[in-house]
């Protein structure tokens, strides 16, 4: 993982990731001609704009999940910062703007991205 800028990664693959300061995690994208879905990006790594939203599903809100769940792991002590949700937002001009359909308290509101946290790695 290479540093593009304070906010802004390069992933092996042509991918980017960003620190999402409602769900306290990173959120990976594809970008540029390869498989899978990918994302326009306007190329500056100071103040990126994604295209189109951004949707990131955990646990049960998961389309098509089945059998355990984050909310219902047995063993939480284990892995505390598992948890279901939903992070839908759009990132422009170096801001996040998040959906109502998130899960977290940001959800509603617009932000810049935060610098990515020292220590921190893509997850």
């Amino acid at each position: 993982m290479a540093q593009l800028s304070i906010i802004l990664r390069s992933i092996e693959g042509g991918g980017l990731a960003f620190w999402c300061p409602g769900c306290q995690a990173s959120h990976m994208i594809a970008v540029g001609q390869g498989p899978g879905p990918r994302w326009g990006f306007n190329g500056d790594p100071g103040k990126p704009t994604f295209t189109p939203s951004i949707l990131v599903r955990q646990g049960h809100f998961i389309e098509g999940h089945s059998g355990q769940c984050y909310c219902t792991w047995p063993d939480k002590d284990e892995f505390p910062d598992l948890k279901c949700g939903v992070c839908h937002s759009f990132v422009t001009d170096g801001r996040i703007q998040f959906l109502a359909d998130s899960t977290h308290d940001l959800a509603g509101h617009t932000v810049d991205l935060p610098a990515w946290p020292e220590g921190e790695v893509a997850s």
